[in-house]
């Protein structure tokens, strides 16, 4: 749950970041949130499996397995929201 969380947080971050960066991809505050949040879970869910992550440490909380759910989800979000903000500014023109 926690790794869910964290890729969460870490695809609102990247999306909104990536968002005000590349002004083409741009799709407002909550277009972006959104994108870079399912980016960020979509991109965690797939690099979970494939990088081991997602266990916990014997005491409770592994903090270096969230810190990299939480870069993972940034980068995923951010990728996700550039790519679906290119596409999307490209076939709707902004008046």
């Amino acid at each position: 749950m926690e790794a869910l969380i964290a890729q969460l947080v870490g695809g609102l971050v990247g999306g909104g970041a990536s968002g005000k960066a590349v002004k083409a991809a741009d799709l407002g505050n909550i277009g972006n949130l959104i994108a870079g949040a399912v980016g960020g879970v979509g991109g965690g869910a797939l690099l979970g499996p494939i990088l081991g992550a997602g266990g916990a440490a014997a005491g409770g909380v592994d903090i270096a397995a969230l810190a990299g759910q939480f870069v993972g989800g940034g980068v995923a979000g951010a990728v996700v929201q550039i790519v679906a903000g290119l596409i999307i500014n490209k076939f709707i023109k902004k008046q």
